[in-house]
C-alpha cells in the first residue's frame, strides 16, 4: 500500500536533482496548455474572460442596441443578488467558496473556446453577424491547437517527468518522441477520447469526479507507450486506479495549502516550485501503481503454474 509521504519524498529528490530542467517544462506546459491553471494563464487562453456573457457586457457592442442593453441589466441584477448571497456568508465559508471557484475556473479555461462559441450566439443574437463569424473562426482554431497541440503537449510533460526520476541529466528533448510519426496521432485520439468521455461522465456530476480519477493514469501510459492501444490504455489505468482513486484525491488535496500560499506570489510560488512538485509527486503515483500491477500479474503467474 502506497503512502502519501513516501510518494513526496521522492518527488522532491527528483525536482532537486532536475530543478532547472523541471521548472521550464512545467513553465512551458503551463504557458501552452491548461496544465498548472492557477499558476499562470497560457497565451491560447489570454484575453478578456471566461465569462461567457462577456461579449455583451461590452459597451461597443451594447451601445444603441436595446436588446443587448436589456440583456445587460438582467446580468447585472443576477450578479447584485450572487453578491448579496455572498455578503451574508461568514469569512471560512468565504473561503471555501473562492477556493471553489478558482479551481473551477481553471477547468474552465482550458476549454475556453466553448465560451466563444457561446460569444459569437451572443452576438448573432445582437445583429453582429460579422464579429460572431469571427469569432467562431477563433473558436475552431483553439479547438484544434487543444487537440492537436496542447493535449499531446500535456503528454510530453509526463515524458519528461517518467525521464528525470530514473536519470538526473534527463533533456527537454525527451519530449519530442511524443510528436513522432505515429506516436503523435496515437496519442492525440487516445487524449480526444479521454477528454469526450470526461465531458459526457461530469453531465452527471458525481460520475464525471469517479471517471476524472479512472481515467488519470492515461497520459502517463501514453506517455510511456506512445503506440498503446486506446483500448488498452483504458484498462491499464482502470486497473490501476482500482481501489486507488479515493487515495489519489486525497493526495491532490495536499497540494491545496501550497495553491493558496502561491495565491498570495500572485502564481509565482507554483512556478518555481510547486508545480514541478506535484508533476513529480504524480509521477511517482503512476510508477508505483504500475509497479505493484507488474507484481500482481507475476504472482498470478507463479500461482497458475
Amino acid at each position: 500500500m502506497w503512502k502519501r509521504k513516501d510518494l513526496k519524498n521522492k518527488a522532491r529528490k527528483v525536482v532537486k536533482k532536475n530543478y532547472w530542467t523541471a521548472l521550464v517544462v512545467c513553465f512551458l506546459l503551463a504557458l501552452f496548455t491548461s496544465e498548472f491553471g492557477t499558476s499562470i494563464i497560457g497565451i491560447w487562453q489570454g484575453g478578456d474572460s471566461i465569462d461567457p456573457n462577456y461579449v455583451v457586457k461590452q459597451e461597443n457592442i451594447v451601445e444603441n442596441n436595446d436588446m443587448a442593453e436589456e440583456k445587460l441589466d438582467k446580468i447585472e441584477e443576477q450578479e447584485a443578488k450572487l453578491e448579496e448571497k455572498k455578503s451574508l456568508l461568514g469569512e471560512v465559508e468565504l473561503r471555501i467558496l473562492r477556493l471553489i471557484e478558482l479551481n473551477v475556473n481553471n477547468l474552465i479555461k482550458s476549454e475556453k473556446y466553448i465560451f466563444r462559441v457561446w460569444d459569437a450566439i451572443e452576438l448573432f443574437g445582437i445583429k453582429e453577424t460579422g464579429l460572431g463569424v469571427g469569432i467562431i473562426l477563433i473558436a475552431i482554431i483553439a479547438l484544434a491547437y487543444i487537440i492537436m497541440i496542447a493535449e499531446p503537449l500535456k503528454v510530453a510533460g509526463k515524458k519528461y517527468f517518467l525521464g528525470a526520476r530514473e536519470d538526473e541529466n534527463t533533456k527537454m528533448g525527451v519530449m519530442k518522441e511524443i510528436f513522432k510519426k505515429g506516436n503523435w496521432k496515437n496519442v492525440t485520439i487516445t487524449m480526444l477520447i479521454k477528454n469526450i468521455y470526461n465531458l459526457l461522465w461530469f453531465l452527471t456530476i458525481i460520475g464525471g469526479v469517479i471517471k476524472f480519477y479512472e481515467y488519470r493514469m492515461i497520459p502517463y501510459i501514453l506517455a510511456d507507450n506512445p503506440k498503446i492501444s486506446r483500448k488498452e490504455a483504458f484498462h491499464l489505468s482502470k486497473e490501476m486506479m482500482r481501489h486507488n482513486k479515493w487515495r489519489t484525491f486525497i493526495l491532490d488535496l495536499t497540494f491545496i495549502l501550497w495553491n493558496i500560499l502561491s495565491l498570495a506570489t500572485f502564481g509565482f510560488l507554483n512556478i518555481l516550485y510547486v508545480n514541478p512538485y506535484q508533476a513529480a509527486t504524480s509521477t511517482e503515483l503512476y510508477v508505483t501503481l504500475k509497479n505493484k500491477d507488474i507484481e500482481e500479474i507475476e504472482d498470478n503467474k507463479k500461482v497458475n503454474k
